[in-house]
């Protein structure tokens, strides 16, 4: 497994296609080919079930491509250590939603081992403080 020490962020699709397991008889993606240079911002736009939030799930490994291939910076995305790839990476969904769990424990969940001050620095950063001091207040 390759560790993702000196992570760049090219992200390329060659010739990718994809269906979900419970739909094998409908391709959510056929032949897609697509490069994302490193510091580069992309939008992907369309309509519901076109496959934006696929593309996403592919890159993060949730799912593996039935064709084709997804590669970051040139290694194919199944070589390279699951938890090293998922940790270099940050996923909001479209729909955010908290946990059944503390303001503390859903920013643990990014970090299990984040200090106090890191924690902070998460909350600030993500512009949670203004809501986390409200939380404080009720």
């Amino acid at each position: 497994m390759v560790d993702l020490k000196n992570f760049e962020g090219k992200i390329e699709f060659h010739n990718v296609w994809f269906r979900y397991p419970t739909r094998k008889t409908d391709w959510v993606l056929r032949g897609l080919n697509l490069v994302i240079n490193p510091s580069e911002t992309v939008a992907l736009v369309g309509e519901s079930g076109c496959g934006k939030s696929t593309i996403v799930s592919l890159i993060m490994r949730f799912y593996d491509v039935d064709y084709g291939k997804i590669s970051i910076d040139g290694v194919d995305v199944r070589d390279y250590n699951l938890k090293s790839l998922r940790h270099a990476m940050s996923l909001v969904m479209q729909e955010p939603v908290l946990f059944n769990y503390s303001i503390l424990e859903n920013i643990l969940y990014g970090d299990l081992d984040a200090s106090n001050t890191q924690i902070q620095e998460a909350a600030k950063i993500a512009n949670a403080m203004d809501f986390i001091n409200a939380q404080q207040i009720k």
